[in-house]
């Protein structure tokens, strides 16, 4: 690891104990240092907008691990910015596996990653507790040998899934995440206030990162901040915000002949002076 990779770790671990930070989720490289030129601090990955750009769904095995660690070297070396990356299950079948890929992503300059719990299996979403919990400690065992100080995000994915008694599965394996070694916690899906209050308690002194991919009236980054979230993301956000500007400009043209839709295309002039940067 050198010098400006553990910099980069070290301000990213800044950011987690500093306060309530955004951390918004680039899909290309473009999109990576343009969030960099709007003043954001750090960059997530997000899986679904990566696997939208090749034409593929947002499933678990849309993506290889080889595919998920070029995209993240392409992304961490077109920004100065710490990169969290989004590394689903491990891409791999066995802990063993789970710390070789986890190693081989953080050599990419990665200032972290997320380890989630979903499978890819509909009659059964989520991986086992134990074998969650499993991946989880393998993450950190790898993260301790390639690249000391990396923030390892845990995911309990139970409300996205809409499991069985979702609240209580959150809760269990939020903890026993925090206890095998994650240094963030993340349970996408989270939307009342009360609940994420609770949940910042649960995990405290450990951050808990919100996923904001909607608008919601009650919850703004500093209604967040008040609650004791310290870190939010937007995931696919983004990237499907570009999305639908796109097909309601494309449908406009196609169905009704009408250019309406490019009214909100951003200017060459600011393209070329962002990037020439």
């Amino acid at each position: 690891m050198n010098a400006a990779h553990a910099g980069s770790i070290r301000t990213f671990r800044e950011l987690h104990e500093s306060g309530c930070f955004v951390i918004p989720n680039p899909w290309d490289v473009g999109t990576a240092r343009m969030l960099e030129h709007l003043g954001f601090r750090a960059l997530a990955t997000t899986s679904a907008g990566y696997a939208f750009t090749l034409g593929r769904p947002d499933t678990v095995s849309a993506l290889s691990c080889d595919e998920v660690v070029a995209h993240a070297r392409d992304l961490a070396e077109a920004t100065s910015l710490p990169i969290s990356v989004d590394f689903q299950d491990g891409y791999a079948d066995t802990p063993e596996g789970v710390v070789e890929n986890v190693a081989k992503c953080l050599a990419t300059g990665a200032a972290g990653l997320s380890i989630e719990d979903a499978a890819d299996d509909p009659e059964a979403p989520l991986l086992p507790q134990d074998v969650a919990i499993e991946r989880v400690r393998a993450a950190c065992a790898a993260r301790d040998t390639a690249a000391p100080g990396a923030v390892i995000t845990a995911r309990c994915e139970a409300w996205l899934y809409g499991v069985d008694h979702a609240d209580r599965v959150v809760r269990e394996r939020l903890v026993a995440f925090a206890d095998a070694g994650a240094d963030c916690l993340f349970a996408p899906g989270v939307r009342d206030p009360e609940e994420i209050a609770s949940l910042v308690e649960l995990v405290a002194p450990k951050p808990l990162n919100v996923l904001m991919s909607a608008p919601h009236e009650e919850l703004t980054a500093p209604r967040l901040r008040d609650l004791g979230v310290r870190r939010i993301s937007v995931g696919s956000g983004f990237a499907r915000a570009a999305w639908g500007a796109f097909m309601r400009a494309a449908r406009a043209v196609r169905e009704d002949g009408v250019f309406d839709g490019l009214s909100g295309a951003a200017s060459f002039a600011e393209l070329d002076r962002v990037f020439g940067e």
